[in-house]
């Protein structure tokens, strides 16, 4: 009888959802972790026979998860929370939040907001992040002290910004960033054109040239709201996604927020170009900026993923509020029940924002060779009794809260739901000062 292989960390005893091709469902399961990669994944007799752990993790009465998938977010606007609601989004931004950042934004506050995020997400079981805003190497060293993963890109725009007052400023600083986070094994640096609306041709591509320079993704927000649309079509003849195609900005590389607002020739433009598109339910509903068509993505074969946006145009970062959220609006808006069901919602939450965000290879699933980010989900509360169907109770049923223990590449953050990697008090403190020092500015605004 050959010897047990040795590994890190070998979890038991939960029901396993791989979220792999045929989706297998392990009840009482078991993932071996050597390092920061799953090494097996298998009933718990099976792997208990075929390894030695270091540590053992018991998760009976949960179930075991890929790490979830926060497509779209701006970490560091989680302090601007609450400060202007009730509006439209060009009023929002243009009225509120632009002046906010202007007055307010520095390095601190991105590093005290990013660490309120962090926690928040965590909680929630988010274990990787898309991350569009400014002084985004401070938001970067959060995410790493932090231990979490993320896609992390420096928003660029054509107007005075809090870190860079020219395009030629962010884009030198871009650069850097770039350089200075290459090959990080948890950060992937990334350039952040903001909108069509913000950016100017020259900037959208001298961004994606950068971009493309260092393999590095390109995030954007893409036909979020009606005034958008109207302006590319007067400006341009086309749709903003024809208009992105038009002057070659579109490609595999890139990732594209919101994607409400599109016909059947923008779905098959983004379709033919592989550009991720993720979904922000809760955001559009409360700035009323529309209804992403995700039932016609999904049907095209387009990969979606799943987003909170940020705190500011949210209020709340919970991705199982979003999977709850995101069913429920695709049925209503096309008076069918049986649109987007639970375990499509799932994918999108997992697997499906893994491919929207072209990372696929590595996170998504639980299946070997990838990396080791798995969450404990608690069953054992009223609200999650009884469970006939996994899947639907994520999505109907279960919330953040219920999230028990996170790990991100084979490291706990989180354990029995006590938070290992940031100090919680401290960052609950720090937001605080935040909210009387904004509060004052608001009252002088």
């Amino acid at each position: 009888m050959s010897a047990a292989e040795k590994v890190d960390l070998l979890v038991t005893g939960g029901t396993v959802l791989t979220m792999n091709a045929g989706r297998e469902l392990i009840r009482d399961g078991a993932v071996a972790i050597v390092g920061d990669t799953i090494r097996a994944v298998g009933t718990r007799s099976e792997l208990a026979a075929k390894f030695q752990p270091t540590r053992t993790l018991d998760a009976r009465g949960a179930l075991i998860l890929p790490g979830l998938i926060n497509g779209h977010a701006h970490a560091a606007m989680s302090l601007f929370r609450g400060l202007a609601d009730d509006l439209a989004l060009e009023d929002w931004l243009q009225k509120h939040i632009f002046p906010a950042e202007a007055a307010n934004v520095n390095e601190e506050f991105v590093a005290c907001g990013t660490r309120l995020s962090m926690l928040e997400m965590l909680r929630a079981g988010i274990t990787t992040y898309a991350d569009m805003y400014y002084f985004e190497d401070v938001v970067a060293c959060v995410t790493r002290e932090t231990g979490m993963r993320g896609i992390l890109g420096e928003t660029i725009v054509d107007f005075p910004a809090p870190d860079n007052k020219t395009p030629a400023d962010a884009l030198r600083y871009t650069e850097k960033y770039l350089r200075d986070w290459e090959n990080d094994p948890l950060v992937i640096p990334a350039v952040a054109p903001h909108a069509i609306y913000t950016c100017c041709e020259k900037t959208l591509l001298d961004s994606a040239v950068l971009a493309r320079q260092h393999g590095a993704p390109i995030l954007i927000h893409i036909s979020e709201a009606p005034f958008e649309i109207e302006a590319s079509k007067q400006k341009h003849g086309v749709s903003p996604i024809g208009y992105l195609a038009k002057i070659g900005f579109l490609g595999p590389d890139v990732v594209g927020a919101h994607c409400i607002w599109v016909d059947a020739d923008d779905i098959a433009l983004l379709k033919k170009f592989s550009v991720g598109c993720i979904h922000n339910p809760s955001s559009n509903m409360k700035l009323a900026s529309g209804i992403m068509p995700v039932v016609d993505f999904l049907d095209a074969g387009h990969p979606v993923g799943l987003a909170t946006d940020g705190a500011a145009s949210n209020n709340s970062q919970d991705i199982f509020e979003e999977m709850d959220t995101a069913a429920k609006l695709q049925k209503i808006a096309r008076m069918d029940p049986r649109a987007l069901p639970a375990i499509q919602v799932v994918e999108m939450a997992t697997i499906g924002g893994a491919r929207a965000l072209h990372l696929d290879r590595i996170v998504g699933s639980l299946e070997p060779g990838k990396k080791a980010d798995l969450i404990f989900v608690d069953t054992n509360g009223p609200h999650a009794t009884p469970m006939y169907d996994v899947y639907s109770q994520l999505v109907y049923a279960l919330r953040g809260s219920d999230v028990k223990t996170v790990i991100i590449g084979g490291k706990l953050l989180m354990e029995n739901h006590r938070m290992l990697t940031i100090d919680e008090e401290k960052t609950l403190c720090e937001a605080r000062a935040y909210q009387k020092k904004l509060s004052g500015w608001a009252k002088l605004a």
